[in-house]
C-alpha cells in the first residue's frame, strides 16, 4: 500500500520539464531528484516528501524518449504516478525503472494538490482520504505487475535467470 501526499500538474507535462536537458549529463539518480520538475515548479525538490505521489491531467511525460525522466521522479521520492494519460515511450520508461503509473481519470478530476491518497496497485484501488472518495484504475496485467514489484526490468530479468538456474 502506498500513502502520500499529492503534487498535482496539467497537461503535457514534456520530459524537458521533468528533467530539464541541461541536465541530460547527469546519470545518478540522486543528482536527478535534486533537479526534478525545477523548469515548471522550482519548489518541487523542496516541498517533496519520500512516498508521496504526483499526479497530472493528460498526456503526461511527451516529448524525448529519455529515461531520465522517471528515473528523477522516482529518486526524488514520488512513490507512483496518476493521469489521465502518459505519453507511451514514457510509460514504458517508466515501468523498465519499476516507477508505477495508474490511469485514472476521476480520481485525476476529483482530486486537489495536497490531499493525501492511499493506492493499492495490485488491485488498482486509489482512495482519497481527505475527500473519502475511492476509485479504481485499470490494474496491471500479471507481467507488468512482477516488473514493477521487482523495482525495474533489469532486476526483474536478474531474478528470473536466477530461478532458471536453481
Amino acid at each position: 500500500m502506498l500513502k502520500g501526499k499529492v503534487h498535482k500538474y496539467g497537461a503535457d507535462v514534456n520530459t524537458d520539464v521533468i528533467i530539464p536537458a541541461r541536465y541530460l549529463n547527469l546519470s545518478d539518480p540522486d543528482e536527478l531528484a535534486e533537479h526534478c520538475m525545477e523548469d515548471i515548479d522550482a519548489d518541487f525538490v523542496n516541498r517533496i516528501q519520500p512516498g508521496d505521489i504526483m499526479m497530472a491531467t493528460t498526456n503526461f511525460g511527451c516529448g524525448s524518449s529519455r529515461e531520465h525522466a522517471p528515473l528523477a521522479i522516482k529518486a526524488s521520492g514520488v512513490s507512483c504516478i496518476i493521469a489521465k494519460s502518459f505519453a507511451r515511450i514514457f510509460f514504458r520508461n517508466a515501468i523498465n525503472i519499476g516507477m508505477p503509473l495508474l490511469e485514472c481519470d476521476e480520481a485525476v478530476d476529483n482530486t486537489q494538490a495536497g490531499d493525501i491518497l492511499e493506492v493499492e496497485l495490485s488491485k488498482g484501488k486509489i482512495k482519497n482520504l481527505t475527500n473519502g472518495m475511492s476509485f479504481t484504475a485499470k490494474p496491471y496485467p500479471d507481467f507488468m505487475a512482477e516488473i514493477i514489484a521487482a523495482g525495474g526490468l533489469i532486476e526483474h530479468t536478474i531474478r528470473r535467470l536466477a530461478s532458471r538456474r536453481s
